[in-house]
């Protein structure tokens, strides 16, 4: 039996899991602001804390939230945080002290923005596992970002991340099964994998699930298949399938619930979004000639 360190905080992140299945207990105000301090008290580069945190009560909210992500847990947290990368303060900041300013259009900004907007969440969920709560990131909010930037009035600066749903476990939060070191660790230099190994290890991290086969399955797999590997991969996946008679838990991951073939295809439209946000990130950036004049 391996001996755990005499360490409260890091028995804890040991022990982390998601929480999909909150109480309906609400969340007492003076614990939700220690909660929310916590986060804001993370690492920021440069300290300019280019994020803000929208905090969704209402309960109504919180179900066309959960409506909108497919996920109806969302609609039963008491509490959900959403994460925003945010350079509309700053910009404010920037223009009453008559600075010049141009980080919404900087990719250096945006880098250091979102790693900013992710430490702060984790601040957060780190913390409210700590007093007894639980949380779970959605990622999701990709899928309707127009809806959201308009339902909660985000101006020009400010582009949504996550979303944290909050509150208090109904069940007790199971540890989440990740690899071990030795697959996520590199001394010195990354290490090459051994491939048997790595995809055993992965197997084992997913319980060895197997995934039973069906027809629309095999039709959604070798679309995707075809879309990213061409014939040979289609040929290659579904002979493995044939042979070990299941779907395995990556082909699971990539052929059906994250397909290959139709992630990528959004990309063009999620700039574009940006843009219309105000964070023109990806293009060539060019002084305004008529400032300058």
């Amino acid at each position: 039996m391996k001996k755990k360190l005499n360490n409260e905080t890091i028995d804890l992140l040991l022990e982390r899991g998601s929480l999909r299945n909150f109480s309906d207990k609400r969340i007492e105000p003076e614990t939700l602001e220690k909660i929310l301090a916590a986060g804001i008290q993370s690492a920021s580069g440069g300290n300019l804390q280019p994020y803000s945190i929208i905090v969704i009560e209402n309960p109504k909210t919180n179900i066309k939230l959960g409506d909108l992500c497919h996920q109806k847990f969302v609609g039963k947290a008491p509490v959900n945080l959403l994460f925003c990368i945010d350079w509309n303060r700053m910009k404010q900041i920037a223009d009453t002290g008559c600075a010049p300013f141009s980080a919404n259009n900087a990719f250096r900004h945006f880098w250091i923005s979102f790693q900013d907007t992710i430490i702060a969440a984790q601040s957060i969920c780190t913390a409210a596992d700590a007093l007894g709560l639980g949380s779970c990131y959605i990622g999701t909010v990709m899928e309707f970002l127009d809806k959201l930037i308009k339902m909660l009035g985000l101006p020009k600066g400010v582009f949504p991340v996550v979303l944290l749903p909050v509150g208090y476990p109904l069940v007790k939060i199971r540890k989440a099964n990740k690899f071990p070191l030795e697959f996520m660790v590199h001394r010195e230099k990354y290490q090459p994998y051994d491939n048997e190994k790595l995809f055993e290890a992965y197997m084992k991290r997913q319980n060895n699930t197997k995934y039973d086969i069906d027809d629309e399955k095999l039709k959604y797999i070798e679309q995707n298949c075809l879309e990213t590997g061409g014939k040979a991969l289609v040929k290659k996946c579904l002979k493995k399938i044939k042979d070990q008679g299941y779907i395995n838990p990556v082909q699971y991951r990539f052929g059906l619930h994250y397909p290959a073939g139709v992630m990528p295809t959004r990309n063009q439209q999620f700039i574009e979004i940006m843009k219309k946000q105000g964070l023109n990130i990806f293009e060539k950036w060019e002084p305004d000639k008529e400032i300058k004049k």
